[in-house]
């Protein structure tokens, strides 16, 4: 292959994981607001989004990964390398809110 990805196509990709993250971080939050108000379904539900919103950046990362190992040349990229911190930041904050509905389920309906 030895083809260089472009810097401009690269900088897509980084944008185009950096939102969706950004949309998957903003669902998390409001995902755990609901659990604090004990609205358990529709924490559930954004959640669910949230991960979706993590899939496609994933997708888009493990895309340019993938292009490298098969001997695409990538340029060093301060944006990806954003992107990539952002993107895993952010998926470990979805496992955080998984386990807190858990909890706060649990802890609910042990009061009830």
């Amino acid at each position: 292959m030895n083809t260089i990805m472009n810097e401009d196509e690269l900088n897509k990709v980084s944008m185009q994981i950096i939102l969706h993250a950004g949309d998957a971080r903003n669902q998390i939050t409001e995902a755990l607001n609901k659990i604090g108000d004990e609205q358990f379904d529709a924490a559930s539900e954004l959640l669910t989004q949230a991960q979706e919103n993590l899939k496609k950046a994933h997708e888009s990362q493990t895309s340019t990964i993938q292009s490298a190992a098969q001997g695409m040349e990538i340029p060093y990229s301060v944006l990806f390398t954003h992107a990539q911190d952002t993107l895993m930041t952010i998926m470990s904050e979805l496992n955080l809110a998984k386990q807190l509905i858990k909890l706060f389920r649990k802890v609910s309906f042990k009061e009830d």
